[in-house]
Parts: C-alpha cells; structure tokens; sequence
C-alpha cells in the first residue's frame, strides 16, 4: 500500500489506515478476539496506521491497541491518539498539567514510553487562540512524552487556526463525498504549511457504504441512534451531519457512480485518498472482512475526471445545503 508522510512527524503511514472508535464503544459491543483480528486483518492488508482516542471505550480501545502491538512488535505501526473528552469541555481544563496526567494513562493503556502523535479531541474553539496550550504542547514534546502532536477538528475554521501554529503536525478532519468543504481552503493551506491531513468519517458513518436503509435499525448503544441531532457530541460525527432519511436517497445515487470492481464504500475511500493534501483515510471495521475491503481501496486506480465532477454535482444538489455554511 503506498505510504505518505504525515504532516511535520516526518514518519509515513499507510494512505488507508484504521479508525478504532468501533473497538471502543458507542457502535455496538466488540469482543476483544473479534477486536484483535479486525486489527491483524488490517496490518495484514498493508495497514500501518491506527487511530485511536483515550475515551474510545474509556481506554478500552487503547488498550486492544497495546495489547496487540505487544503481539506484534514488529508491525511497524503508527499510532495517534487523542486526549480532552474525558473532562468537562471548558478551555481552562486544557492545561500542561492535565496534558501530563493525559498523557501518562495512554502511554500506561498502549504500553509505550513515547507516544507517536497524540491530538486534542475537537476541544473548545477558544483552545485554539491560546499559545499556552500550544506552549504546553511543546513542553510534552520536549520532556519526550510524546513525539508530535497535531488537532482533531470540527469545523474548518478550526483547522486553519491549528494549521497556523508551527508545532501542528497534522490536522484530523471529516471528509467525505458529502463533506467538500475542506476542499476549498483546508487541504491547500496544509499541503502549504507542510501540516498532514487525517480524514476521518470518510463513509458518513456507513451511509457511503450504500447497506443502510429506512428499516435499519442501530443498537441503543450506537451513536447512529442516539446523536443523529447532535444530542450527545457534534451532529457531524453522526451520517456526517446529513439527515438520515435524504442521505440514503444519495447514497444510493453515489452507489451508481462505483467502477466496475469496486464497492460503494471503497469508491468513498478511493476518493479521499486521491484529494490533494490527504495523508491517510481512517475509516472504522468491525469485522477482519471490513478492514481488508477497507485497505483494498487503497489499491484502486484513480477515479476517473467525469466521476469526480459526478461527485462534485451530487453533492451541490443533494447535500450542499444541509452542511455547507455549518462547518
């Protein structure tokens, strides 16, 4: 699988890498077994980049993610993490000392003693102004806590903020065919900046995947039931802000424009992975036979000029209007 070089690390990863939120929780319940395979089927596949966060599961995926790097200690893998969702969201709660304490337990659930990237977890805007939290940041990386560190975002307002403070070495953004936004000024001035870009919900929390429909029904436990209006965190994680009902009658337009060979989901990655600026696409598996459809995207030859303007019109009709001036 082709590699690239994310952002300022200087390290390369796999241009499909795993997202781990699945193993954690909010999705449904994962036995470890079944959570370990989905991560051997990846690196199998040519995975070498895991995406995790300290509140995926309370830990738990950090930890499934720690055990199996012990199991296979010579994969190669790069992990990035993410702190900052397991307080109260308030700005003064993003401080070098709670950073430290933040720090120690994913370095104690991953079984490191430097971690590779870590991200603060779409904090509040105002984090974003404040230089003693960059500065806070930089002390990590000086006391060898961890080796870079880089901003999960929300909005791209956001991600040009973190994109301008020197130390940012990538930012981790939703981007899929029913979220263009980043397209216009994100992904140019981090290509500039030398800053990578991280996509993740690239398949509009399986809507892209083109095998929902009105009568599907998602556990009580899966945030595709209980956040569809932002009720617990931002809308935009759940169907990437779409609403459900119109998102389907896309994604089945969307289904219509895979090449021959491809699924609806690996046509989605495909086109993450060939936007100019993107380092890796993380999307989620729950099962070993997920992650290696997932990683085959990675080998699919380009889309073609008439699909990518097929995407570009769909989404200006169908989905433009619901997401575009929001973030």
């Amino acid at each position: 699988m082709e590699q690239r070089v994310l952002g300022r690390t200087g390290r390369k990863v796999s241009v499909v890498g795993l997202g781990t939120w699945q193993l954690g929780a909010d999705w449904g319940q994962v036995e470890e077994q079944d959570a370990l395979a989905v991560l051997d089927a990846a690196v199998d596949a040519g995975v070498t980049f895991f995406d995790t966060a300290d509140v995926y599961g309370d830990g738990r995926s950090e930890q499934l993610i720690g055990r199996y790097l012990r199991e296979r200690p010579d994969a190669g893998i790069f992990v990035a993490t993410k702190m900052g969702r397991r307080v109260e969201q308030r700005p003064e709660h993003y401080n070098l000392e709670n950073f430290r304490a933040w720090t120690d337990r994913s370095q104690a659930n991953l079984g490191v003693d430097v971690l590779d990237l870590v991200q603060l977890h779409c904090p509040p805007t105002a984090v974003y102004s404040s230089d003693e939290v960059f500065d806070a940041l930089d002390t990590l990386v000086a006391e060898e806590r961890i080796a870079a560190y880089a901003v999960s975002v929300e909005t791209c307002a956001e991600a040009l903020a973190a994109i301008a403070r020197p130390g940012t070495a990538s930012v981790q953004i939703i981007l899929n065919p029913f979220r263009l936004k980043p397209l216009e000024e994100v992904l140019p001035a981090a290509a500039e900046a030398g800053v990578g870009i991280i996509a993740r919900v690239p398949l509009a929390s399986g809507l892209l995947s083109g095998r929902y429909t009105r009568e599907t029904v998602f556990a009580a436990d899966d945030h595709r039931s209980y956040n569809r209006h932002g009720e617990a965190f931002d809308q935009g994680e759940t169907f990437s802000g779409v609403e459900y009902d119109s998102g389907l009658e896309a994604a089945a337009e969307f289904a219509d424009l895979a090449p021959e060979g491809a699924t609806s989901a690996q046509t989605a990655l495909r086109w993450v992975v060939q936007q100019p600026g993107v380092t890796s696409v993380i999307p989620g598996a729950r099962s070993p036979e997920q992650a290696r459809a997932n990683a085959a995207a990675g080998q699919l030859p380009p889309l073609s000029a008439a699909t990518l303007e097929a995407v570009r019109d769909l989404y200006d009709r169908r989905i433009r209007a619901q997401v575009h001036h929001r973030w």
